[in-house]
């Protein structure tokens, strides 16, 4: 079988590692696979894979294009064009769709095609909501509900993907006729939480399945290094966060409350920080910027004693997984879908920093 995955990034971050994922296993049951990725740099083992869509220059545009009028998904035609004159040739069997956001992509005229095309089989992999919102790939932290009905006013146009007005209600309009209507088209979402919302939202009528993300557990598993030593830590107790992008939805300004109440003996180790945000942290957080090497996040991961996942929004997190897998405990708000992958004892409420040190305690019998 021709089978051809769409997302923006390929065997990088979160999504790019589950397409190569999948795209392995499928290769190994005898398929032919490409994925079609829309921006950054893809590792030497997938390039083998990768078809890319447009340009860094087109990604720059489309993002510049978003931030003026709103209309994310809406722009890089030429581009578009181009790809699916290639993906007609190559003719795939099975479509897999996984995040459409992310500047790279016109959905307009991706789903036009789709709809010529009722013998191919189309899967669709949410990784969020941004599919049925008008503007938000999330919403939970702002308790915004317009997406059930028909977005009219976002409380977050200067969120991913930021703009300086707001075009929510004619973007949900649009999305709701492009998305709607494909012949054999099933949704899956990773968490049970996020398959709840779309049985609310505009997507009702498509049939959804639930799969639990996974990892590769060649590589996430526990990986001893000599972390601890490189940075000092040996007879420190590790409280490890990761994340591809910090901010207040993530947990980042809990960590730093977090900090100041740890007694002696604790380091907060926090991954995926930007420089400016490493110059701003505390002395009791040891900011790490973001790598792309997952052997070295897994030695990263197994140097920890216990993982926080601080979130506020999220669908199924893996590094939730990631993190179990490398023998680290792990301890996560009551938030979406990151319930669904640790022990129950393991949940704390939100921003309950308290009963996140109660926990810690706990697991380490301190």
């Amino acid at each position: 079988m021709r089978i051809l995955m769409i997302n923006s990034v390929c065997g990088i971050r979160s999504t790019g590692r589950i397409c190569t994922d999948l795209a392995a296993d499928m290769e190994r049951e005898g398929h032919t696979v490409k994925i079609a990725y829309g921006r950054e740099t893809v590792p030497e083992a997938f390039r083998k894979y990768a078809v890319r869509i447009g340009s860094d220059m087109g990604v720059r545009a489309s993002a510049l294009h978003t931030r003026l009028t709103d209309k994310h998904g809406l722009a890089n035609k030429r581009a578009t064009r181009q790809f699916l004159a290639w993906a007609e040739a190559y003719d795939p069997e099975l479509l897999w769709l996984h995040n459409l956001h992310g500047y790279y992509i016109n959905i307009e005229m991706l789903f036009a095609w789709i709809k010529t095309r009722p013998q191919m089989k189309v899967k669709w992999t949410l990784h969020d909501c941004w599919a049925f919102t008008g503007h938000c790939a999330h919403f939970a932290y702002v308790g915004c509900d317009q997406w059930k009905t028909g977005c009219r006013n976002c409380p977050q146009t200067k969120e991913y993907p930021s703009a300086l007005k707001g075009n929510c209600k004619d973007n949900y309009r649009r999305k709701k006729e492009a998305f709607c209507g494909v012949k054999d088209m099933t949704l899956i979402t990773p968490s049970h939480w996020l398959a709840g919302l779309l049985g609310e939202s505009f997507l009702r009528a498509y049939p959804v399945e639930v799969v639990h993300n996974t990892i590769d557990t060649e590589i996430f598993r526990p990986t001893p290094s000599d972390f601890r030593e490189r940075y000092g830590l040996e007879d420190q107790k590790i409280l490890l966060g990761v994340a591809t992008a910090w901010g207040p939805k993530k947990g980042l300004d809990d960590f730093v409350k977090l900090s100041d109440i740890l007694p002696d003996g604790f380091r907060i180790v926090l991954v995926g920080v930007t420089q400016a945000q490493k110059k701003e942290l505390p002395p009791k957080i040891l900011a790490i910027t973001r790598t792309n090497n997952p052997r070295e996040l897994a030695e990263i991961y197994t140097a920890a004693d216990v993982f926080l996942n601080l979130t506020y929004e999220d669908t199924y997190p893996t590094v939730n997984v990631e993190a179990q897998a490398c023998g680290t405990p792990c301890i996560t708000y009551r938030t979406g879908g990151s319930v669904e992958s640790v022990p129950e004892m393991c949940v704390v409420d939100q921003g309950d920093l308290q009963g996140i040190c109660q926990k810690v305690s706990m697991m380490l019998l301190l």
